[in-house]
């Protein structure tokens, strides 16, 4: 079993309503079981919802969406209800959304709202990779079957 963002599998549960799906899956889907997560709507935030990116203010990082609104408890509360899944199916690998403020893996927005990417980890990654789950992106993953 493979734990994936359900905005890769076609789910209307980005932050603007709309979905991140790619091409390629149904391939997988005929080899492993997928089990879709959403950690923002898992912490209890709406879809749609204002675009959230992760901030730091003295080496503390917290999350804001664009209205200057603190979403950090959402988002914690969704990296954990996310691992409860984990646990639960015994999971040992996820393929995340990249850029995500929850799902990024190696790459983030840089809290600006800019545009411009960075180094480091969403917050459900984070958690999970704090668990030893191996953690892909969308396009890294596929890269590892070639």
């Amino acid at each position: 079993m493979i734990l994936i963002s359900a905005c890769l599998l076609g789910i209307n549960c980005k932050y603007s309503g709309e979905n991140n799906k790619i091409k390629g899956l149904e391939e997988l889907l005929k080899k492993e079981i997928l089990i879709p997560v959403c950690p923002e709507q898992l912490g209890g935030l709406e879809t749609p919802r204002k675009p959230s990116e992760i901030i730091t203010k003295n080496s503390i990082k917290y999350v804001v969406d664009k209205n200057g609104n603190d979403v950090t408890s959402q988002f914690l509360k969704g990296a954990e209800e996310t691992l409860k899944i984990v646990n639960m199916y015994n999971i040992k690998e996820a393929i995340l959304k990249s850029n995500s403020p929850s799902c990024g893996c190696g790459s983030i927005y840089d809290g600006t709202f800019s545009g411009k990417i960075v180094k480091g980890d969403g917050i459900t990654s984070a958690l999970l990779k704090s668990k030893n789950i191996k953690i892909f992106n969308e396009t890294n993953y596929f890269e590892k079957l070639k």
